[in-house]
């Protein structure tokens, strides 16, 4: 199942005038303050996403697969029964309590319905741009959570200010989701609780497997100032030791109904254990400290991926600090998309490397000498959960171990020449994609890019189906020596034009994939599933063998996540003024060989248009 993607940087946030039809709330705080005005997602014309669909699917069939899939999508559209699904799915939609006719629908069965292990399949991790002020994990810890207190007090005062799209407000409620919240292992759906931030106002450390309390502010109620974040750190590190503990936390890496029985478990073996949990998953964050010291890209993201399994708790939002002082993020995904998380690490790394933030007093031998010492929140464990503990290290070790992970930082060219070209700088790296599949498989990769539908009431994402006739053509123009470069580059451009034109579809509601979703839901029990879910194309167009998504920021060097099928890839990607990065994912054991041809097919993009005088 396709997962939710983070896609756009803070780079998508300009200042625009407000579009006629919103209207400020001032009663509902700066945050939500656009709320009410935002639209309800649309239910797309039937016969739209039927066209769009057969559009979308055409490049992947053959000439008689095509036929038969054209024939039984326009029975379906001509059939009582779809023009009944579709009334019943306008009914949902128009309902007054009902903000959006997809999110719930959404979240269960892209998320919280979910039962593999989260890690690898479902969360995303950030890796920060190295920060040469700050090269031990002490300080490198300290200084990310005291600039991340500052958008911690603003999101939860909803004072933020909100996000906007040319001008659009977009919906701003998972940032609820942002601190102090959790995901739960439930069957057979999780569920996710929130947290009072003035009566939990702690941070977790996890360093060897262990965890430790530390509060964010004093007993009198003042902030911790960095030096004395220091101070608490440096003694979490030493109660930790050099032995690793249990690890616990390897069980929020498990299937989620093992994890439930699991928690079950932990809870019915001590009362401590309950206390300790409700301690963790009540915190603000969780740091990880490990005790590993990546250094390439590859080790980096690799670390922040997935780690070892054990020193984490993947069900909340982690800081990842490692003992050469390199860090990062992972996400969960559960609740809320990228663009949150982003805006969050972009606001502490951009706040450290500009000095923004107050640090407070400098540090001196006594500083934090008066605080209470972090607790350690111990489990006690019986013969049952050391057992679930053990299966759970052993089947993530041989999850993991299944996968490959590379990262081609290509520094031929950016967005900068895209633009030079007067090309999008997206719609550009989709096709190179689509040219590097073709290289390595000669036919087009189904491809799911992440378009998000924050624009409406509780809206998340959409699909942009990138691969279309028009890459397909461009492709195999690109393979064939007999065309000529003018031709080629007038098919690049209708390219282009055709991603750009889906882009839009999507970003208004118009997409193909969630309403089919949608109309499939509608089916009562007794009602015989339309042939047009049961035929080749939709299965197949379905199976997102290329799993994209862009996320673009001067302060990360590198993100992503894992693929959404077993022969398929995760490949993330971002975009700056003077390259392009990828890091790819995958259990089929040529990440390899999609990086050369990803980086052969970027440099004979622009050698084509360079040589047609564009």
């Amino acid at each position: 199942m396709a997962k939710n993607r983070p896609i756009q940087s803070s780079a998508s946030r300009r200042s625009h005038p407000l579009p006629e039809g919103y209207v400020e709330d001032p009663f509902a705080g700066p945050m939500l303050r656009f709320q009410a005005s935002l639209p309800c997602l649309p239910v797309p014309p039937l016969a739209s996403t039927v066209s769009k669909y057969l559009e979308t699917v055409q490049p992947h069939l053959s000439d008689a697969e095509y036929a038969t899939t054209h024939a039984r999508a326009h029975d379906f559209l001509a059939s009582p029964l779809a023009a009944e699904l579709q009334r019943r799915l306008e009914a949902r939609a128009a309902d007054p309590g009902m903000k959006n006719w997809l999110a719930d629908w959404w979240n269960e069965a892209a998320y919280m319905g979910y039962r593999d292990p989260v890690v690898v399949f479902v969360s995303y991790f950030y890796v920060h741009l190295d920060d040469p002020r700050r090269r031990d994990p002490v300080t490198r810890a300290a200084s990310l959570l005291k600039a991340m207190l500052p958008f911690r007090a603003l999101t939860e005062s909803k004072r933020i200010e909100p996000e906007k799209v040319r001008g659009m407000p977009l919906c701003m409620e998972s940032y609820k989701w942002l601190f102090h919240a959790c995901r739960y292992p439930v069957k057979p759906v999780d569920t996710a609780a929130k947290f009072d931030p003035q009566t939990h106002d702690h941070v977790v450390f996890v360093r060897k497997n262990k965890f430790f309390e530390v509060p964010l502010v004093t007993p009198e109620g003042r902030e911790l100032s960095a030096a004395e974040l220091e101070a608490q750190i440096e003694r979490v590190i030493a109660l930790a030791g050099n032995d690793k503990g249990v690890p616990v936390g390897a069980l929020t890496g498990e299937n989620r109904d093992v994890w439930t029985d699991a928690r079950a478990a932990l809870l019915a073996a001590s009362p401590v254990n309950g206390k300790s949990l409700e301690r963790i998953e009540s915190a603000a964050i969780i740091v990880c400290l490990d005790d590993t010291v990546p250094v390439t890209r590859e080790e980096i993201s690799w670390a922040c991926w997935v780690g070892d399994g054990r020193n984490r708790f993947y069900d909340k939002h982690q800081l990842l600090v490692f003992d050469n002082g390199r860090s990062g993020f992972l996400g969960e995904h559960s609740c809320m998309d990228g663009t949150p998380t982003l805006r969050m690490n972009e606001f502490m790394l951009a706040s450290l490397a500009l000095n923004k933030i107050d640090l407070g007093p400098a540090r001196t031998e006594t500083t934090g000498a008066n605080l209470e010492a972090p607790r350690e929140l111990k489990f006690e464990l019986d013969t049952r959960c050391q057992e679930y503990i053990d299966a759970a290290c052993t089947r993530f070790d041989a999850l993991v171990g299944q996968h490959g992970m590379h990262v081609l930082h290509y520094e031929g060219y950016g967005k900068e020449l895209m633009k030079r070209f007067k090309v999008s700088p997206d719609a550009w790296v989709q096709l190179v994609k689509q040219l590097a599949f073709h290289k390595m498989f000669d036919r087009p990769g189904v491809t799911y890019e992440s378009c998000q539908t924050r624009k409406y009431q509780r809206g998340r994402t959409e699909v942009i189906r990138s691969a279309s006739n028009e890459s397909k053509g461009w492709a195999e123009a690109m393979l064939n020596p007999d065309v000529t470069d003018a031709e080629r580059a007038k098919l690049f451009r209708r390219a282009v034009a055709r991603h750009l034109q889906y882009a839009a579809w999507a970003s208004n509601g118009q997409g193909v994939d969630r309403h089919l979703f949608g109309l499939k839901r509608m089916l009562r029990d007794g009602e015989e599933t339309p042939e047009i879910y049961t035929d080749v194309a939709y299965s197949r167009t379905g199976h997102w063998e290329l799993s994209t998504s862009q996320l673009s920021s001067r302060y990360l060097d590198g993100w992503g996540y894992g693929e959404v099928v077993p022969d398929g890839y995760g490949l993330s990607y971002s975009i700056d003024e003077d390259y392009v990065r990828w890091t790819m994912t995958s259990t089929r054991g040529d990440c390899a060989r999609l990086k050369h041809y990803l980086a052969e097919a970027a440099t004979e993009t622009r050698w084509m248009l360079e040589r047609a005088g564009e």
